[in-house]
């Protein structure tokens, strides 16, 4: 279809709900416009066209021969549109609650929490999609992410969900001591990193351990770290919210933090307002990282 060859959308509009109502205020009203607006919009149409579409009748208006053609068919076209976009909706409203995640986060912080909200809101069903690769919501059909980084990514709304916390931890079985250490005494134990996570690798760098200077092994996924490290095969650095279930229950020791307010899990939305279910989820997992 060539849009250039058809008059704006905004005065077929107008045109429409005029005809319809034959009466402009009626119709300005239906638009949420001023009368003013639609008469405009009428006389540019007119004026495009070079044909009168319209004409003053008592109180109201009236359609010329040209004016009801164009607007029946208009109204059919308009009902068309309208159709296709409540099945659309329809079919949204019957679909799952789609979120991609991190596989780290899944596994670590969401998958645990998230019976509550299968409890809390029973009527939401939810499709999550453990991922590493770098996902488009729109091309992808995703309705929600939540991924790692500083929050500034184009073309989409990110909304902070975890501090940028990091922990350093290890087995107890590893290190195998009751006194406390820190980063530097860290260096002496075998390292653990995400082949697909080197910005974890440089907070450390950045707290002042050199890894090049460590024994160190890179693993394709950070479940194969964690497990590795649970195993108390080395020491490895993760987002807090990551690891904290693990030092609570005492299967990880915490030996330092680092703090990193620049990094962070974020909430990633398109940027257009959300439906109530995408507003249920984003309401919970907020309370959740508050908790």
């Amino acid at each position: 279809m060539d849009w250039s060859n058809l008059p704006s959308l905004a005065a077929l509009r107008a045109f429409e709900a005029a005809a319809r109502h034959q009466n402009l205020s009626a119709a300005a009203r239906e638009l949420n416009v001023t009368h003013a607006a639609i008469a405009q919009h009428v006389r540019s149409l007119e004026a495009e066209l070079s044909t009168p579409l319209l004409f003053r009748s008592g109180r109201g208006v009236a359609l010329t021969e040209e004016g009801r053609h164009l607007a029946q068919h208009l109204s059919e076209g308009f009902e068309v549109i309208a159709e296709g976009v409540s099945a659309l909706q329809r079919s949204k409203e019957g679909r799952p609650l789609s979120i991609t995640v991190t596989p780290s986060f899944a596994a670590n912080w969401l998958m645990p929490r998230i019976g509550g909200f299968w409890q809390k809101h029973p009527e939401i069903s939810l499709s999550i999609n453990p991922s590493v690769s770098l996902i488009d919501l729109r091309r992808d059909g995703f309705d929600m992410a939540i991924r790692f980084g500083n929050g500034q990514w184009p073309g989409v709304s990110s909304e902070l969900l975890t501090s940028g916390e990091f922990w350093v931890v290890g087995s107890p079985k590893l290190l195998n001591t009751n006194s406390k250490i820190g980063l530097s005494d860290a260096g002496v134990y075998p390292w653990l990193i995400d082949l697909h996570m080197l910005e974890w690798r440089q907070v450390v760098e950045d707290a002042g351990l050199d890894l090049n200077t460590v024994e160190m092994t890179s693993l394709e996924t950070n479940e194969l770290v964690l497990s590795a490290t649970v195993a108390g095969l080395g020491v490895s650095v993760h987002p807090r919210s990551l690891v904290e279930r693990e030092v609570a229950f005492g299967t990880l020791v915490q030996i330092t933090s680092l703090p990193r307010t620049d990094l962070g899990y974020h909430l990633v939305t398109l940027p257009r307002p959300l439906d109530a279910k995408e507003r249920a989820f984003r309401k919970w997992l907020m309370v959740e990282a508050k908790t």
